[in-house]
């Protein structure tokens, strides 16, 4: 098996080796893109369960101390919020810093998964640039072979020069599906985040954790579970 994988890999030709370069580099960004967003989803999943029971339990200011000190996606974008909700300020503008918390952090998560289908349609086009390169080389040495051999020695120099193909096709294929499962573990990571805002806001509604106070109110309402619902 290791063999045929030689000699297939030696009869491509020299494209056969910016191909596996390419493979090798995209594999890498792979794993490193899958271990990165896997180790994410653990750790914003842990601190939002931090955070949430700190405002349920109406502690603000442990929350802020450990949003700033975690330095997690999922932290960085409550954090925000929270901000804006020691100050005072409506729901809408708390609403608004997670918002702008959220675009801040999400072109990490998204960072290097587009190089992924790049390199596979790269890696496809290599192989076809190289079945076509490989062809004319066996066209213009065919043209000037013994008539009786040029079946043979065109089948076998056609033959080589699909290697090139098959092996792009390889590399492409595979690529393109490390693609689709990052591309989906973000868009998790992106919902959850929004899950995640959501929740944080209606517990400044429900009067269970620190929720900004209007001019019409007197600074004890914000304490009465009571009018909690006429906050934000």
């Amino acid at each position: 098996m290791i063999e045929t994988a030689i000699r297939f890999f030696q009869e491509g030709g020299f494209f056969m080796f910016p191909i596996a370069f390419i493979l090798v580099i995209g594999l890498i960004v792979a794993i490193e893109r899958y271990v990165y967003l896997s180790a994410q989803k653990v750790t914003n999943r842990r601190d939002f369960r931090q955070l949430h029971h700190k405002l349920a339990n109406r502690d603000l200011r442990g929350a802020l101390n450990y949003a700033s000190e975690s330095g997690s996606a999922m932290s960085a974008m409550i954090g925000a919020g929270l901000q804006r909700l020691a100050r005072r300020q409506s729901r809408e503008d708390i609403e608004y810093a997670m918002e702008e918390g959220l675009l801040e952090v999400m072109p990490r998560l998204e960072k290097r998964t587009q190089y992924l289908s790049t390199l596979a349609n790269v890696s496809t086009l290599l192989g076809l640039l190289g079945t076509i390169i490989g062809l004319i080389a066996a066209f213009t040495a065919v043209a000037s072979a013994d008539p009786a051999e040029k079946a043979s020695l065109l089948s076998q120099s056609i033959s080589v020069a699909m290697n090139t193909t098959a092996f792009g096709l390889i590399s492409a294929i595979p690529l393109l599906l490390l693609h689709s499962v990052l591309q989906t573990k973000t868009n998790e990571i992106v919902d959850s985040f929004e899950m995640a805002g959501v929740k944080v806001l209606n517990l400044v509604a429900d009067g269970r954790a620190p929720a900004p106070a209007t001019g019409s109110q007197k600074p004890a309402a914000a304490d009465n579970p009571a009018n909690a619902g006429s906050v934000a």
